[in-house]
């Protein structure tokens, strides 16, 4: 199989290799990630330490948005506190329950609960007090502060606030009569924008991709026959404008905050970057982002900071799905940059169609239950979704949605 993947030339067979490796990792990763019993033993271990199934403080974030204060006919928030950026994220699941009334009582099935999960284990860890130790942001008890400094913290910044202003410029809080105001940090203003208008101007092309993921949702109450029969709504289809959304996001910050790296213990600063790298992969999949399963995601994601000293597969502390996850997200970064990026270009070109997708998730399936496993069979069978060599190497020049 791995010879019919690339043509044998000088010195590609060093390239095949990394390139294998790459997808190696990527599907231990989905692997251990989609594992029930494997997930269930972390979660137990999770729970044993008192870490609950929703982000910290979700039961004391406002509920919607008439919760925030509202000055000069303005809702103002303050994305820079904990509780009120989690705030927001409620009131984005809140106001899209909705739409997802198929797939679970209680919301769960909402694919933005990945959000706010992962701002909240972000919280939990310490990821987004001042890695600077300048100030004492984040550290105090109780401290509810979230550092400008932290490069998680602006990360996570246009995946939370980025996402809201495009379901407001949606039509997605209509009922409600005022305008939104963001508060600045106090370092760094002229990184982010704080209202729709500002972020619209600065940002169009990100706006767009959040807004299409609303607009698609509100979309489908259109065309609904009945008040909960939302018979358009296609998971899949929301999955694909959610993630084209998320990665966006993930692509534009990226660059824009490389320098906060400075700021984190090498390991850290490693973890963030392969972090950043595996989302592509991931997102290829329409990888679905409901409770139980970022819950079941998160629990292999370190539950500290990486120190100086940290060292994988075997870091202290970490079990060895969590050390095993990590080195794998290390290996499929290292082999994505040696390959140029073609080991992604691939994998999305493989997660390109419903048919490709099906295979992924089927290949996926038979590692995870510990069925038999025919690499051949398997690519014989992407070769009839116009996966062969020849046509991906192609095309691979050409832009891949």
């Amino acid at each position: 199989m791995i010879k019919a993947l690339q043509p044998q030339t000088p010195g590609s067979q060093t390239s095949t290799m990394r390139t294998y490796g790459g997808i190696h990792a990527l599907l231990l990763i989905a692997t251990v990630t989609l594992n029930p019993a494997a997930a269930a033993a972390a979660q137990s271990d999770n729970d044993d330490t008192g870490e609950q199934v929703y982000p910290p403080l979700w039961d004391v974030v406002p509920e919607n948005l008439l919760n925030f204060p509202v000055k000069g006919n303005k809702i103002v928030i303050d994305p820079w506190n904990y509780r009120e950026r989690l705030g927001v994220y409620k009131s984005l699941l809140n106001s899209s329950a909705i739409y997802f009334t198929n797939f679970g009582s209680q919301n769960f099935g909402n694919i933005l609960w990945g959000l706010p999960l992962q701002h909240g284990w972000q919280f939990r860890t310490g990821r987004l007090a001042d890695p600077s130790s300048v100030t004492s942001c984040g550290y105090e008890d109780g401290d509810l502060c979230i550092s400008v400094r932290s490069w998680w913290s602006c990360m996570n910044y246009y995946l939370a606030v980025i996402p809201f202003l495009g379901a407001v410029e949606a039509g997605l809080f209509r009922e409600v009569p005022y305008e939104i105001e963001l508060l600045p940090p106090e370092e760094r203003r002229d990184d982010f924008c704080y209202s729709v208008a500002d972020c619209r101007s600065r940002i169009p092309e990100l706006m767009d991709k959040w807004k299409a993921y609303f607009e698609y949702l509100l979309s489908t109450e259109q065309k609904a026959m009945g008040p909960a029969t939302f018979s358009s709504f296609i998971l899949d289809d929301a999955l694909h404008y959610m993630w084209k959304a998320h990665v966006a996001s993930i692509a534009y910050a990226l660059p824009k905050f490389q320098d906060s790296l400075r700021y984190l213990p090498d390991p850290e600063a490693n973890f963030g970057e392969d972090w950043a790298n595996a989302v592509d992969f991931i997102a290829a999949t329409h990888f679905c982002t409901d409770l139980q399963t970022t819950n079941n995601f998160q629990a292999f994601l370190p539950q500290r900071m990486l120190v100086e000293g940290d060292v994988l597969p075997s870091i202290s502390g970490f079990s060895p799905q969590q050390n095993r996850v990590l080195l794998s997200m290390r290996a499929l970064h290292k082999a994505n940059q040696l390959t140029g990026g073609l080991l992604l270009k691939f994998w999305k070109k493989a997660m390109s169609t419903e048919a490709g997708r099906k295979m992924g998730r089927k290949l996926i399936e038979d590692l995870a239950s510990g069925q038999n496993f025919d690499p051949v069979g398997t690519y014989n069978d992407l070769k009839r979704v116009d996966l062969t060599a020849r046509s991906f190497l192609r095309k691979s020049s050409s832009n891949i949605d």
